[in-house]
């Protein structure tokens, strides 16, 4: 979409907001969930939810790749962390994240070698930096970022580096629409689809919503107004009974996506069922190494037992919240013991989390009720 000024956008907002009052149907409740960290950010920061009419919900789902990272990865990681030869490197937003018994932040304190990288090709420098030592990157994340560390793995690969290993939990966002649809978990009457994830995968891996189970869908980008022209798609397809995969990103999401990504990540990766946070297990969810590049994989490599059970947060409500079936101040920690500064779940951890928004941006985004 191209810049607008202030009184273009106030001009375009106005006149998408009245298409949206004159299709919707006063009394009836449409649900729709953004399954995107960042859409959920723009959206409180936008104050959409006060723009629309009374009856269109939008919830949250799990479109934050730290918060549905699983406990028992964050376990793994810590034990691996533990290690007098190892070095741990990861993204920022990783550090906070809990495990049963600690995090990142907190084993580093106690001497922990953990690294914060902002690009997945550092593992090279450190590789050389530290020829004795084991670097382990966390590989997680979704197809946005998967692309990228895919990248990684094949240029550790073939550059022959022996120190360089890989802790995998990559998620796919279509399967876990469809387990979400499947579980009837709450009402689901259509998807703001990702953006930066269909970058990657385009229209296509979506196309069971419209077909299997009768959902409408979008792709939106990150403009409030993007995001408000994606809900009058989803609209007009429910009003015409013409469902599909809507598109109104078109700028830089195509139909077949970027097809040399896809084709790096299938040929790196393969697969798999995946954990994901307090929602359990998701068939064909996740990716794991091929055997090609398993010399690459630390737990077949460095395998390593946990010596205590992986436990969740005693009363986090995440996962509901991950579903979309409660809001974050439905959860009895919400704004008490669970803060930014001081998470309980992992849903407050990174700022793409619905816990993190909801506290940060409070009745500025009509979502808050906690402060009364």
């Amino acid at each position: 979409m191209k810049k607008l000024t202030l009184q273009e956008k106030q001009h375009t907002a106005d006149a998408l907001l009245q298409r949206i009052r004159e299709i919707h149907k006063p009394g009836e409740t449409v649900r729709l969930m953004e399954v995107c960290g960042t859409h959920t950010v723009s959206i409180f920061r936008e104050g959409l939810r006060q723009l629309l009419p009374e009856g269109i919900e939008l919830v949250s789902g799990p479109g934050c790749p730290v918060c549905v990272t699983d406990q028992t990865y964050m376990d793994k990681a810590l034990a691996y962390a533990e290690r007098d030869d190892v070095i741990i490197a990861t993204f920022g937003d990783m550090l906070k994240v809990p495990g049963s018994y600690s995090s990142l932040a907190e084993a580093r304190t106690q001497g922990a070698h953990i690294h914060v990288i902002y690009t997945p090709l550092e593992v090279v420098t450190l590789s050389k930096e530290y020829p004795h030592k084991k670097i382990i990157f966390l590989a997680i994340g979704f197809e946005t970022t998967i692309a990228t560390i895919a990248a990684t793995v094949k240029t550790v690969a073939t550059m022959g580096l022996k120190n360089v290993f890989f802790l995998v939990s990559h998620k796919l966002v279509p399967p876990a629409l469809r387990a979400l649809l499947d579980r009837q978990a709450g009402q689901i009457d259509g998807f703001i689809l990702p953006g930066h994830v269909s970058v990657i995968i385009g229209e296509k891996p979506y196309a069971f919503l419209p077909t299997e189970y009768k959902v409408p869908s979008c792709i939106a980008g990150f403009d409030g107004l993007e995001v408000l022209s994606a809900v009058l798609n989803i609209l007009e397809q429910r009003r015409s009974g013409h469902l599909e995969v809507g598109n109104t990103y078109h700028s830089v999401v195509m139909k077949e996506g970027n097809q040399v990504a896809v084709a790096l990540m299938n040929e790196v990766y393969t697969l798999c069922d995946d954990m994901w946070r307090g929602i359990g297990l998701i068939e064909n969810s996740g990716l794991a190494l091929r055997s090609e590049y398993e010399q690459l994989d630390v737990e077949k490599m460095i395998p390593i037992t946990l010596e205590k059970p992986s436990l969740d947060p005693k009363g986090c409500q995440c996962g509901k919240v991950l579903q979309g079936l409660i809001k974050p101040n439905e959860c009895p920690l919400f704004g008490k013991v669970c803060t930014p500064d001081h998470a309980i779940g992992a849903c407050m951890v990174s700022v793409e989390g619905t816990c993190s928004a909801w506290y940060k941006y409070g009745y500025a985004s009509g979502g808050l009720s906690w402060e009364e």
